[in-house]
């Protein structure tokens, strides 16, 4: 399968999904930024800001290559060679309280161990709302068992064991699917393997949109935009110091204003602080474990 068509599908994915956050925003516009790599390869960074719905967010779409840095060989595994590797990558940052972050990543890899894809999508609530929750994971089931009846079985897990915290004992926020170094095999070929990650793209604006629709509108007040800004810190926490997308692209001559692109603009750390028992903010927290049975 040629680099061009994935790449070609991959940027019509983030034009796509800009063109349906702007509608659902209402008032935000995203901001062309293209960028060149001086080792290789390029992308299009496209951030929003202080819209309706969006405080912070954008959709990034990369294409880079070039040879591989030992360190950046020795955490993919691989001996040091040229790579090329393309993707669309998205946080959004909700100014309400009741909304929750969310996350995507899609992305096609090629070095000289083979070539694979990865993704995923991930929802971090500061308040949970479980109905929101259990048709995030309804959704993400479907998309899934439409190629592969095991893949949310498989693919769940992976985002729970991924999107942790193990200095806080507790995951990001309720998951969702993850997958990487999904390689060609008997079962799945490469055009199914391409064609599952284009289904995972081409969800997340609807899906998003299902999401916050009955929560964007909810009233707050500060004490509910405290609580948000903790557990933005707590985001924070797993992007700079366990997220591997992070690392990767700062260690291989990334652009540091694209991958630090999921950071909010605001983030709080107060010491030892702990909810009242009993609170809405209490019981957020007993769900941020993994294993649960949203479906």
């Amino acid at each position: 399968m040629e680099r061009s068509t994935i790449a070609a599908a991959f940027r019509e994915i983030q034009n796509s999904i800009c063109s349906q956050l702007e509608t659902l925003d209402g008032i935000a516009r995203f901001r062309d930024d293209p960028w060149q790599r001086k080792e290789g390869g390029g992308g299009l960074s496209r951030p929003i800001a202080n819209g309706k719905l969006i405080e912070k967010g954008g959709v990034n779409f990369s294409e880079v290559f070039g040879p591989l840095t030992t360190q950046a060989a020795k955490a993919l595994n691989v001996q040091a060679d040229d790579f090329y590797a393309t993707g669309v990558s998205i946080v959004l940052h909700a100014h309400s309280p009741w909304v929750p972050t969310i996350h995507m990543n899609i992305r096609y890899f090629e070095t000289n161990a083979g070539q694979w894809f990865g993704g995923g999508i991930d929802l971090t609530p500061a308040y949970l709302d479980l109905a929101s929750a259990k048709h995030f994971h309804k959704r993400l089931k479907e998309i899934c068992d439409r190629r592969d009846n095991g893949f949310y079985p498989r693919f769940k897990p992976w985002a729970d064991d991924y999107f942790f915290l193990p200095h806080r004992d507790e995951t990001r926020g309720v998951g969702g699917i993850f997958y990487d170094r999904l390689m060609p095999s008997e079962d799945h070929g490469i055009e199914d393997l391409f064609g599952f990650t284009c289904d995972v793209g081409e969800l997340f604006a609807p899906l998003y949109g299902e999401v916050v629709t009955p929560l964007r509108d909810r009233a707050f007040g500060p004490a509910e935009k405290e609580w948000q800004l903790l557990r933005r810190g707590r985001y924070v926490e797993f992007n700079l110091v366990h997220d591997r997308g992070t690392k990767f692209g700062l260690e291989t001559g990334g652009r540091t204003e694209s991958i630090l692109m999921s950071l909010p603009a605001d983030a709080s750390w107060r010491y030892d602080h702990h909810p009242e028992p009993g609170s809405p903010e209490a019981e957020t927290l007993t769900w941020l474990k993994k294993g649960v049975d949203w479906v």
